[in-house]
């Protein structure tokens, strides 16, 4: 274990699978005590005993983020459990795969809830406690390519729109938290190779080589591959970074 980031205690969403899971190993691995958020409790604490058996602190916050009673409790139990939290990651996210005009209502509400409504609530509970100790702090946000990318034969439309918004999100609360010394930046993957993903590829009837044809590199991008940005948005290397968006897609898409 590195100890970039000694002292941290980092708050990880959505990490009971997918990159959740690994940024969450990722913070523990650069010394960070580490609060892993979801709606599954057994992949929670299997993720706790993984990184513990590696040395590092963790705490499993069993947390559905589109309920916006659950985040200031959660926040609290971390609070209680490892201290006050310095690091921020909102991963958890949910896609659509229903074109705009045949989407349900639950559907819209669902999706804006857990990819916009939760991560701004989390985001604002977090800023506010690290206001009050004035204390600095980092949060970072996961967005998607799709935010800038969106083609006619995609059916994840709803997805895209909240990850715009989340990117925005990120360039007005890094405006309004500046001088308190709250950086928030934002990560905008391409296709990574997760669980999400290989839901699409089931659903679209294809595999991982064929959907990966289209593309530059012929290939999936791992999870690994976005560590070190991770990293360096989560560090003190990125003092001067604040409302920032780091596109990592592997050459997928147009710019």
């Amino acid at each position: 274990m590195s100890g970039e980031l000694a002292g941290e205690v980092a708050l990880v969403t959505g990490a009971g699978s997918g990159l959740g899971h690994r940024f969450a190993t990722v913070l523990a691995g650069a010394g960070a005590a580490v609060a892993v958020a979801g709606r599954r409790k057994e992949r929670l604490e299997e993720l706790v005993e993984q990184i513990e058996a590696a040395g590092g602190r963790a705490l499993a916050v069993p947390l559905d983020i589109a309920d916006a009673v659950e985040i200031p409790g959660a926040v609290d139990t971390v609070e209680a459990g490892l201290g006050p939290v310095t690091v921020l990651v909102n991963n958890a996210g949910i896609p659509d795969a229903k074109r705009a005009h045949r989407m349900p209502l639950e559907v819209v509400d669902a999706v804006l809830a857990t990819n916009v409504r939760g991560p701004w609530q989390l985001s604002t509970e977090v800023a506010r406690r690290l206001i009050a100790a004035d204390r600095p702090g980092r949060i970072v946000n996961i967005s998607s390519l799709s935010a800038h990318d969106y083609g006619h034969d995609g059916a994840a439309g709803l997805y895209s729109v909240t990850k715009a918004a989340v990117e925005r999100m990120s360039e007005v609360h890094a405006v309004e938290w500046a001088k308190y010394r709250i950086n928030v930046n934002a990560i905008a993957p391409g296709a990574f190779l997760t669980e999400m993903m290989d839901g699409m590829i089931d659903r679209l009837k294809t595999s991982e080589e064929e959907m990966a044809a289209g593309w530059p590199r012929n290939r999936f991008p791992r999870p690994e591959m976005l560590d070190s940005t991770l990293l360096y948005l989560c560090s003190p290397a990125s003092e001067a970074v604040t409302g920032t968006v780091v596109k990592v897609d592997d050459g997928q898409h147009r710019r």
